[in-house]
């Protein structure tokens, strides 16, 4: 009999340990969620016992925040006070959110490393938590927490692919051969120094237009293609002098709020996002183009206007 509870202990012992966050209504559905991704439950709380729950909290693997139901203000207000704490720890987030909550609860989240659910799905949120969680060395093998890990490592890739290019555009000077105009081979065009004049903002909407242009002609999964997205609706914006929400990013993005977000989180841990704080509401903040990101597109809008000059 010894020899069957003693495993049982070592198990509840490497257990992930869990806080959940959420309005009442909510706490059975994700207490459930939790329990099924085999972490421990250490407390569930509303947000607001939440303050007083977490300086009681000397450590926790993962905090599970549901803003589901929650007025924005304080759904707003629990973001930050749990992205503070868990940064002070390295503690990670999952946090589910309605699509109305993403300029409330995202904002203070991005530069956390959270993982933001919008709108998600039972599996998603499983899928979340599973791929959020450590791995207890006495779990068993989960093919879908090792599918999660493999999207996110590759996504992670794509990112750093994306920011090693954009980093060249923005350090390399032209190769300029006056007989045929800018040519380059092997190494694709080089961009232009970071001098060269922003181009018309009414050129990068225009492009922007024109990958909206296909999917009237072709399916939209043929071309998802987040992360330019994004760079060229926050290009277009700071030109015009126009601050950018991430609920609009999301939109611009043309994916899943879930998707947009994760990419949002990924290109500012990448150098190519940032954040400026609402001067109106200091709750919120709105995502703005890194310096470096901003160079490396000039340097591109510059390099293609000089290809189509030399092609015409």
């Amino acid at each position: 009999m010894d020899r069957q509870v003693k495993p049982a202990l070592r198990w509840e012992a490497q257990a992930a340990t869990v806080l959940l966050v959420a309005a009442p209504e909510r706490m059975v559905a994700n207490a459930e969620g939790i329990a099924a991704s085999g972490a421990r439950l250490v407390a569930q709380v509303t947000p607001e016992a939440a303050d007083a729950r977490i300086a009681q909290q000397i450590a926790l693997d993962l905090i599970a925040f549901d803003a589901t139901g929650i007025p924005p203000e304080l759904a707003s207000e629990t973001a930050a006070a749990l992205a503070a704490w868990a940064d002070e720890r390295e503690c990670r987030i999952v946090a589910t959110l309605p699509a109305a909550a993403i300029d409330a609860v995202a904002s203070p989240l991005i530069a956390s490393a959270a993982t933001l659910l919008c709108d998600a799905s039972p599996a998603e949120h499983a899928a979340a938590l599973l791929a959020a969680l450590p791995q207890p060395g006495a779990r068993l093998h989960d093919a879908t927490r090792e599918r999660e890990a493999e999207r996110l490592r590759l996504l992670n890739e794509e990112v750093a692919r994306l920011a090693e290019v954009l980093s060249q555009l923005a350090a390399e000077r032209p190769s300029f051969d006056a007989s045929v105009g800018l040519r380059e081979t092997g190494g694709g065009f080089r961009a232009e120094p970071a001098s060269a004049p922003d181009p018309d903002p009414r050129t990068v909407r225009a492009a922007i237009r024109a990958r909206r242009l296909r999917e009237q002609h072709f399916s939209a999964e043929l071309f998802a293609d987040p992360a330019w997205d994004m760079l060229l609706d926050l290009y277009a914006a700071r030109l015009e002098r126009r601050r950018v929400s991430v609920s609009s990013l999301c939109i611009a993005a043309a994916v899943p709020p879930t998707t947009a977000l994760r990419w949002i989180g990924t290109l500012h841990d990448a150098g190519l996002f940032g954040r400026e704080p609402d001067p109106g509401d200091k709750r919120r903040a709105h995502i703005t183009l890194t310096q470096r990101a901003a160079d490396a597109m000039r340097s591109y809008f510059a390099q293609l206007e000089r290809t189509w000059t030399v092609a015409d």
